[in-house]
């Protein structure tokens, strides 16, 4: 809507369309009939050729791996990079502190808006929680309680949740009106959900870390995160974004089991005592590791033998600066006193020049 009179022509593409569906779409790029595309992991196919690809927009940039984005940006010859996320991840805050990225912060909330309140409660402490949920649901609020699915036991969680949620229908909140919903339902069936959720003919949605994101419902004040050390932190404060979107004042309870690992304490701590992304960053940076910066892991410290990325900011900036410099003087290395820096780049990062632009 927001282009309708502009002239500028603008095509989806999802996995979900029907092979002709996708077809045309790609013809279209293809002949450059199409000015803006919109679309997921499916733009990143080999089978999608653009004319003249000259910008790539990245939302929610965690969710892409290293080489997909190396990939879609590759499609074009030099294209303009813009990448967005909620959560400025460990490997991102790294390469920003020294890699060819500006960054621009929007640290504010919008106008009318409370930061939400975390707590962490041990499990013991349920029938508290759902006391606690039970009043607001009465005020006429709304509700998510979350659960983790991960691949490695996605049919135990799967089925963890459900009991769950029939085990609080049945037996915690008989009077009031819940959903479930979980990555294997149909795309219908999940949009569903989602709207009787967004229009109040629901009041608690128990789900899985699919309302991570693109989920805007105001009036919905608590988040209850089961197992909550299960998540890491990037997700957690992605998972606490659903909530705290309205006027209300707004409430994440953070659940895990008595004895959990001193580190899924720690998250836990740094998600209570603040709502600043780039704190939290730091601190999964600190706890998680940066990953290798010419590499594809996403975690472990990279190998760097002296420098400590959190405490060693001033320096690194200075470093960058100069190597900057010598890059605008010398693209190549070719320069003879630029010679061994070549050759150690060679030795150490062979076949992962790209790396750095493609994060």
């Amino acid at each position: 809507n927001l282009l309708k009179n502009s002239g500028i022509r603008v095509n989806l593409l999802i996995g979900s369309l029907s092979e002709k569906e996708k077809k045309a779409v790609h013809r279209r790029i293809a002949e450059g009939k199409v000015d803006l595309i919109v679309g997921t992991h499916a733009l990143i196919q080999e089978k999608v050729i653009f004319e003249n690809l000259g910008m790539v927009v990245i939302d929610e940039q965690h969710r892409f791996g290293v080489m997909q984005r190396g990939d879609l940006i590759e499609k074009g010859k030099t294209p303009h990079v813009l990448v967005m996320t909620a959560t400025p991840i460990p490997r991102t805050l790294a390469l920003t502190i020294y890699g060819d990225l500006d960054v621009s912060v929007i640290d504010e909330l919008p106008p009318g808006r409370h930061p939400v309140k975390t707590f962490h409660r041990e499990e013991d402490r349920l029938p508290l929680i759902w006391d606690f949920l039970r009043q607001h649901i009465e005020k006429g609020e709304q509700a998510y309680i979350v659960y983790p699915l991960v691949e490695e036991s996605e049919k135990l969680d799967l089925k963890a949740a459900t009991e769950t949620y029939q085990h609080l229908q049945a037996d915690v909140f008989p009077e009031v009106k819940m959903a479930l919903i979980h990555g294997r339902q149909k795309a219908p069936e999940k949009e569903k959900i989602m709207n009787d959720f967004k229009n109040g003919r629901t009041q608690i949605l128990v789900s899985t870390t699919v309302i991570e994101v693109g989920v805007d419902v105001p009036n919905a004040t608590i988040m209850v995160i089961e197992h909550a050390d299960r998540f890491g932190l990037s997700q957690l404060h992605q998972l606490r974004g659903r909530v705290g979107r309205g006027k209300n004042e707004s409430f994440c309870i953070l659940v895990t089991a008595k004895d959990i690992s001193d580190i899924a304490g720690e998250r836990m701590g740094v998600m209570s005592q603040t709502n600043d992304g780039f704190v939290i960053a730091e601190e999964d940076l600190r706890l998680r590791g940066s990953g290798e910066f010419f590499g594809t892991r996403q975690s472990g410290m990279p190998d760097l033998k002296f420098a400590n990325l959190l405490t060693d900011q001033k320096i690194i900036e200075i470093a960058r600066k100069d190597a900057f410099a010598i890059i605008q003087r010398d693209p190549h290395l070719r320069l003879p006193e630029n010679e061994i820096i070549r050759e150690r780049f060679k030795d150490k990062f062979v076949d992962k020049f790209q790396m750095p632009n493609i994060a």
